[in-house]
């Protein structure tokens, strides 16, 4: 099934870099962006997350959370938030439930080799629970600014 803006965003239960469970349910009420990315420590994904973190006081500006997603474990989040001082949850998804449930998991292509992995993907989730905006070919130097920009205009 693939996910559309409009629809309900379907509802987890993750543990974060804490082992702190979240559900999305939890939320309600405030703008979530939840950003699948694939793996921690690596050159991209940092890139993502420093755009995320480097925002993040704008994001709450706009009630708005941030839920990072990958298959790592918690311990794998921990270690790259204490690195890296993020300072938002990152969910560990390590049976890719969540990802294959948010359509994110998929066919990857690097180095000419084919394998399945995490498809960089984000979802605005709006106050109620539905998909407001899909970010698929996230730029991840520039997302976080680019989620503020919607947020902005949406909240006018």
């Amino acid at each position: 099934m693939k996910l559309k803006i409009g629809d309900k965003a379907p509802d987890f239960t993750l543990l974060d870099q804490n082992e702190k469970s979240h559900k999305l349910s939890d939320y309600q009420g405030q703008w979530v962006l939840l950003y699948f990315y694939p793996k921690d420590n690596t050159p991209g994904c940092s890139l993502e997350a420093f755009s995320v973190r480097d925002n993040y006081s704008a994001f709450t500006q706009f009630n708005a959370v941030v839920l990072g997603v990958s298959k790592d474990s918690s311990a794998s989040h921990k270690e790259f938030d204490d690195k890296y001082g993020l300072g938002f949850t990152l969910l560990a998804d390590e049976d890719k439930k969540l990802n294959k449930m948010y359509g994110v998991w998929g066919k990857k292509k690097m180095f000419g080799k084919e394998f399945e992995g995490t498809l960089r993907t984000s979802f605005l989730i709006d106050p109620n629970g539905k998909i407001a905006k899909i970010y698929e070919k996230v730029k991840p130097a520039k997302h976080g600014l680019e989620v503020l920009g919607d947020l902005r205009a949406m909240q006018k």
